[in-house]
């Protein structure tokens, strides 16, 4: 007993630091990678364009601070989401000693999306987006290598698209991701050296008179495939 309240003692000899989350939230319109911002209401820079973000309440993990932020703005649960990285730079902050522990998020927006309109937020493409708050641009420019470095290994790209797709759409989104152009014949036949697609026999018949067939991801057979020492590689 006497060791413990030393213990705490020694902890109360600490300053004590704010601890927030900041998500960086991508989407995708059939053409390019979007990042969903919102306009601060609240001084320093109000007014400016920002990350969504909150403190993690006592009772909370940082996971779950991340899911209620991004609850609270987009009214969806379950979504993909993924630690980044933790930001401490002493002045991060004019306000006050804040460290951010950063996500980053893939919705499909066509999603029944209920934006939060108390945040005033809106879709940008991720080429042409304005400068952000604080150093919430370091915090974007980290989580797009994060998601190419994740794209190009695991099928997590599948979390931008809606359940059928064609390939076109495909090759759109992992265009748009690496910002690079791809052959057409090479990136289907190395999609389907894959095999983790699923051809349906419905079509998309906006692009052309003949359509073009949708697929499916089967992560049923990509986490079977994966148990038998499958390496997923785009």
């Amino acid at each position: 007993m006497h060791k413990l309240i030393e213990m705490v003692k020694d902890y109360g000899s600490y300053s004590r630091h704010l601890v927030a989350v900041d998500c960086i939230i991508f989407g995708f319109d059939g053409e390019n990678v979007k990042i969903l911002l919102v306009k601060r209401d609240f001084e320093p820079q109000k007014g400016h364009w920002s990350l969504m973000g909150g403190f993690i309440n006592s009772a909370e993990t940082s996971d779950q601070a991340a899911s209620r932020v991004l609850n609270t703005l987009t009214g969806l649960e379950n979504i993909y989401l993924e630690q980044l990285k933790c930001y401490s730079e002493i002045e991060r902050e004019p306000t006050a000693r804040i460290i951010s522990v950063s996500y980053y998020a893939l919705i499909n927006i066509e999603k029944n999306i209920q934006i939060n309109e108390r945040y005033n937020a809106q879709w940008f493409d991720l080429q042409d987006f304005p400068s952000l708050i604080f150093d919430h641009n370091e915090m974007v420019a980290d989580a797009v290598l994060r998601l190419r470095r994740r794209a190009s290994t695991r099928p997590i790209g599948f979390e931008l698209l809606p359940e059928k797709f064609t390939m076109k759409d495909l090759q759109n989104l992992y265009e748009a991701i690496f910002n690079e152009q791809y052959d057409k014949r090479n990136f289907i036949s190395k999609i389907n050296a894959l095999d983790i697609l699923v051809k349906t026999e419905e079509k998309d018949m906006t692009s052309s008179k003949k359509g073009s067939y949708l697929y499916r991801f089967d992560e049923e057979k990509y986490n079977k495939k994966i148990a038998e020492g499958f390496m997923f590689k785009i």
